[in-house]
């Protein structure tokens, strides 16, 4: 549920991660989500010592966002502290009409480079967060990632 609304339900447009919420979730063992919105980048590599895999969002409706985008994930990568851990990088909003679809993103990132590159085994999916699409396949990797049973 997003803060502010009732039973996870919102009439309001869907806001852009600003700050950083805790989620808990069970997958069977207690596990703490970090939510750190793109505006939240310079801080970051603070919270890069306590990660254990690694969600990163990107706005497939957003052409405009997807080279700094492509640029944060970089970075991200590069990290020294996150270099064996599991990256999934999700293409969000396929719910919208604009969306760019997963072949247009992996070209746009050049993430057959960027996956090459990478130390860290990374995977891709993409979902909508407003409509639930992808969350099992989320869930799924998650607890995969994090050593969890099916």
């Amino acid at each position: 549920a997003r803060p502010g609304s009732r039973h996870g339900r919102s009439s309001r447009a869907p806001v852009a991660q600003v700050g950083t919420n805790l989620t808990e979730l069970r997958l069977p063992r207690k596990v703490t989500v970090r939510e750190l919105g793109g505006c939240m980048g310079p801080i970051w590599p603070s919270y890069y010592s306590e990660c254990s895999a690694l969600l990163f969002v990107v706005d497939a409706s957003n052409p405009a966002q997807v080279s700094s985008s492509c640029i944060q994930l970089l970075s991200v990568l590069s990290a020294e502290p996150l270099a064996s851990v599991p990256v999934l990088v999700l293409f969000n909003k396929i719910d919208l009409p604009c969306y760019m679809s997963l072949v247009e993103m992996k070209s746009l990132f050049r993430l057959q480079d960027v996956v090459s590159c990478a130390s860290q085994p990374i995977s891709l999916l993409e979902g909508s967060a407003r409509l639930g699409t992808g969350l099992p396949q989320v869930l799924q990797w998650l607890r995969s990632a994090l050593g969890e049973p099916c």
